[in-house]
């Protein structure tokens, strides 16, 4: 195996991954480090995503979402089950597992694919050479390697932020990774943080039969959502049984070997202690930027961990790029994967851009939380001239008929030109419904253009349409 690569990419998630497919397709040679290791002691490729977030918190969502279904709302349907309905846990989390270990072992053969050497290890800077390459030492199972690159791609992702004096230990206390595997159902469970996994691993384990209590130290809802959508997901969540606090202050929190107890004062200033089996923190994650040795070719961290960089994800050194969740920008799997595409065209010599405004955001509690674009709050902050037209899925035939009609979109367009400016969902379906408003974004359409395209009948799609024809106040079902 040589140890000279045209890119060397540090990192095998997301962004990492799809930035060495990409450069290989471009005819580049390229290494991908990736030190990972799951629980069974082997190193896979995916990351954060693959391993102990996007897919295993999804597949648990679908399994949760699906045993509360059958348990209490078969019965408008016309169907009877007869006896109790059973949870088998660890069959639950095995079918999570044997999702994730397909997953990683398909990523694997992609690079075998696309001709990318995969190193297990970890990978850090040692020195740049007098022809301007960069040498990386990889640490790995076996003696450590150096190898040398022209370019080199950042991608090593984020983890979670602990709170001070409240130790992890991934069994009484955990964060996303121990929460997407306890042994048993928490009778009580407490969630420090109402944030997109607070909320979604709060809802797993809320279906399968805890009590959930949510402790948010900010005082607003989903502040990054629309006001209106987090006004109708605060009701629909607080409706199916998750308490939540705003405005509150973490106190002592204190474990046995049975459970938890987390002093905490209310917005007025009220002391309470919240006694749960077992409390999950999810209060924002942190770069995974120490350990890489930046200091050794130079390049530093700003006073988050994060590596500066352009709108091309260009560092302040020649031919080293960061990417994904190590750069500005939101923490989302699907930026950072187009960030790894953008990086290695312009490696290539390419031009390409991303639209930062059209990435979008989803929450995947049921019903589903998703928007692209500004927000009506801050067209209003902005001084803007805007318009609004908005849809509930009430009125949608097909909505009714999947017994899913909570939630609409909203979508907001110029008072003027018409171009769309964001959209807003709460549906049963946003994470799919948001994929064309995010394309018509892209192209710069106008809320006409929508109301113009024949959408299928019946469709959860057509809610789209009626939100933009009620832009211009001529929704035709309302």
């Amino acid at each position: 195996m040589s140890n000279q690569f045209d890119v060397i990419v540090i990192g095998g998630g997301p962004g990492g991954y799809i930035a060495a497919i990409r450069a290989a397709q471009l005819g580049k040679s390229v290494a991908c480090v990736e030190k990972w290791k799951n629980p069974n002691g082997e190193t896979v490729l995916g990351g954060t995503c693959l391993n102990v977030g996007c897919i295993p918190s999804k597949a648990l969502l679908a399994s949760s979402e699906t045993f509360e279904h059958t348990a209490h709302h078969l019965a408008e349907h016309g169907i009877s089950v007869n006896g109790e309905v059973q949870l088998d846990l660890a069959k639950m989390l095995a079918r999570k597992d044997g999702i994730v270990s397909k997953m990683t072992k398909g990523i694997e053969f992609l690079l075998r694919k696309n001709k990318v050497t995969w190193l297990k290890g970890h990978a850090q800077f040692t020195a740049r050479n007098s022809a301007g390459n960069y040498q990386i030492e990889v640490i790995g199972e076996g003696a450590a390697q150096t190898i040398t690159g022209q370019h080199i791609i950042i991608a090593t992702g984020s983890k979670a932020r602990h709170l001070p004096n409240i130790p992890i230990d991934n069994r009484i206390i955990a964060d996303n990774e121990g929460a997407l595997s306890f042994d048993s159902v928490p009778k009580k469970l407490a969630v420090i943080g109402a944030g997109v996994i607070g909320l979604e691993l709060g809802s797993v384990w809320r279906r399968l039969g805890a009590q959930v209590t949510v402790l948010e130290a900010a005082p607003s809802f989903l502040a990054a959502a629309d006001d209106g959508v987090a006004k109708e997901a605060w009701k629909q969540l607080t409706k199916q049984g998750l308490a939540i606090h705003l405005g509150v202050k973490i106190g002592d929190v204190k474990t046995t070997q049975q459970g938890v107890s987390i002093a905490y004062t209310d917005k007025e200033g009220a002391a309470h202690t919240l006694a749960a089996d077992r409390l999950i923190v999810s209060v924002g994650r942190v770069p995974n930027t120490d350990g890489l040795g930046l200091e050794k070719i130079g390049l530093a961290v700003n006073e988050r961990g994060m590596i500066e960089v352009d709108e091309q994800c260009r560092t302040q050194l020649p031919n080293v790029y960061a990417i994904g969740d190590v750069v500005r920008g939101p923490m989302l799997a699907h930026k950072a994967e187009d960030e790894g595409v953008m990086v290695a065209e312009v490696i290539d010599g390419q031009k390409p851009h991303i639209d930062y405004n059209c990435v979008p955001w989803v929450i995947y509690t049921a019903p589903e939380i998703a928007w692209v674009g500004k927000t009506e709050q801050q067209l209003k902050q902005e001084g803007r001239a805007y318009k609004a037209g908005q849809f509930p899925f009430a009125a949608n035939g097909r909505a009714l008929g999947m017994a899913k009609a909570e939630g609409f979109i909203k979508m907001l367009a110029d008072a003027k030109t018409d171009e769309i400016l964001g959209v807003h969902i709460v549906s049963s379906a946003a994470s799919d419904l948001i994929a064309e408003a995010v394309a018509a974004m892209e192209f710069k359409a106008a809320s006409e253009d929508i109301g113009r395209i024949c959408h299928p009948h019946p469709s959860l799609s057509e809610v789209m349409r009626e939100a933009a024809l009620a832009v211009e106040k001529r929704a035709l079902n309302m």
